[in-house]
């Protein structure tokens, strides 16, 4: 399959850093490969001292538009004209739209997170949640998870502090959200378990495999349905299948993410499957 070479080449990519490990390039290429959308997608290594002016370069450049990943989800947002709701709460940029010049923002890691959910659990709404974290992307899993209807959330932090701040970021979003998110130390996650059905954790910890555990994975019960967002089988994850848990790693936030900033940039509906093919050969 060749990209039609009528009319320009559109330029899209992802800045972060580092950014050579990105698995967005392939699947964001295959996407536009399949719907015969003359363009490409670039990473592009932005150290932190120059994201103002790599932001300045999506403009001047005429890029249509970026992903945008660790470190620059936080920081990128001073640097934008317009930003989304879901932006507004999370704290976060992932994704930029360039119309004309005009910078917009937006958040599609809990569109990502909701939609890899519904593939294992058609009603989240209907069940309770442990959280585990309260950095950016347990703030995009609780504004997902809050915008589904979810009526019980606990999440635990080593800092509980910061469940806190979101409680309070979140008061315009739900005005019962300090009854829906309940904040405990990472400490009682044990003591927690049996108050849950489903158990995410949204931290880095089990990236690498020297990582301790968060709690005692034995703990985990069979009717629990386990998800991390990390791109691989950590070891809660091994455990969750040991035990016979429903299980998810990140890949399918991962893909539901990408798929969504693509429709955001195109105005067209993502090839989902296409993508997910990609990913999954990757």
């Amino acid at each position: 399959m060749e990209i039609p070479v009528n009319g320009e080449t559109e330029v899209y990519g992802i800045i972060g850093y580092p950014v050579k490990h990105s698995k967005s390039p392939q699947f964001q290429t295959a996407a536009f490969l399949s719907l015969k959308i003359n363009a490409i997608y670039l990473p592009f290594e932005v150290k932190p001292e120059n994201l103002e002016t790599a932001v300045n370069g999506i403009k001047a450049l005429s890029i249509k538009g970026t992903n945008i990943t660790v470190p620059h989800k936080e920081e990128v947002v001073k640097y934008l004209d317009e930003i989304s709701e879901e932006v507004r709460y999370i704290g976060a940029c992932n994704t930029i739209k360039n119309i004309d010049g005009y910078l917009k923002g937006y958040n599609t890691d809990a569109y990502g997170f909701i939609e890899g959910l519904k593939e294992i659990l058609s009603e989240p709404y209907s069940k309770r949640f442990l959280i585990i974290g309260a950095g950016g992307a347990s703030r995009a899993v609780l504004y997902g998870l809050i915008r589904e209807g979810v009526q019980k959330i606990i999440v635990a932090n080593r800092t509980v502090e910061r469940i806190h701040e979101i409680i309070k970021d979140f008061k315009t979003l739900n005005r019962f959200v300090d009854q829906i998110i309940q904040p405990v130390s990472l400490d009682h996650i044990e003591e927690k378990l049996g108050e849950v059905d489903v158990i995410v954790n949204t931290t880095s910890v089990g990236l690498k495999d020297e990582d301790p555990p968060l709690f005692n994975y034995s703990k985990i019960k069979k009717d629990h349905i386990v998800i991390d967002i990390i791109y691989k089988k950590t070891k809660l994850l091994q455990k969750a299948e040991e035990k016979g848990c429903v299980y998810q790693d990140g890949l399918p936030m991962l893909l539901y993410q990408g798929a969504r900033a693509f429709e955001i940039w195109t105005g067209q509906k993502a090839p989902v499957e296409v993508m997910r093919k990609i990913l999954e050969e990757k």
